[in-house]
Parts: structure tokens; sequence; C-alpha cells
């Protein structure tokens, strides 16, 4: 199978996931270790927060996505794709693909909207602050 992590510094794993534009590709499989097999590095345009949905993505063609955060909306925007979005408190890609393919992905922190200015966050997720 192949897995995208969102990665904006290709070393540990980035969180608003809607806004990424730089991802590493993994083909993962039961019973071996990952192997990192490309990078995407896609213009703004093409981040999912900006891309006109009717187009085909880059991100369409892998089974799953894994970022540090995501929004109900990216959630929503990927499985209408046929992709499968999730969150994690993992910071490493490979420990993360290794474990999405175990089932034993640990789960991102819930969503902490304490720190944002007023008028609410800017994460997609539908909450004001």
């Amino acid at each position: 199978m192949l897995i995208a992590v969102a990665s904006q510094n290709f070393r540990t794993v980035t969180g608003h996931a809607g806004k990424s534009r730089r991802f590493m590709v993994f083909d993962a499989a039961h019973g071996r270790a990952p192997q990192e097999v490309q990078r995407l590095d896609l213009p703004k345009e093409q981040s999912i927060h900006e891309f006109d949905e009717s187009a085909p993505h880059p991100l369409d063609r892998f089974d799953a996505v894994i970022a540090g955060s995501a929004g109900a909306g990216f959630i929503a925007r990927m499985a209408a794709r046929g992709v499968q979005a999730v969150t994690t408190a993992e910071t490493d890609p490979a420990a993360a693909v290794q474990a999405y393919v175990a089932g034993t992905l640990p789960p991102s922190a819930p969503h902490d909207h304490d720190d944002e200015e007023e008028g609410g966050c800017d994460c997609t997720c539908g909450k004001a602050g």
C-alpha cells in the first residue's frame, strides 16, 4: 500500500494536513519496514485547502494520508477521493507508517483552541477560538 505522510521539513510529521504541500511517500505492507519511495513538493494551489475538488489530485493515488492534525473538512475531502486520512501524535514519518499498517497508530492530541487569537482558528475544524 502507498501512504503519504505530511512533512513540511521531510523529517517529521506535520500538522494542518489541509495546508500541507510536502509529503513523504512510503510503500508499506504487513511484516516489513516501510520504504520511502518518493517525496511530493506541491505548489500552494495544490494544497487540499486551496484545491478545486473537481479535478484529479496527486494524493488521489494513495491508500492513506497521515498528518499531525486535520480538520473534518480535510478528512471528508480525502474520503470522497477514496483516501483514508488519519492524524497521529507520532512525529517520526516511518514509525507512523509502520504503526498505521500494524493498526497501532497513536491518535493525535485533542485540538486545542486556547492559544488561538480572537476570531477562531484557521485549521478548518470549524470551531471558534
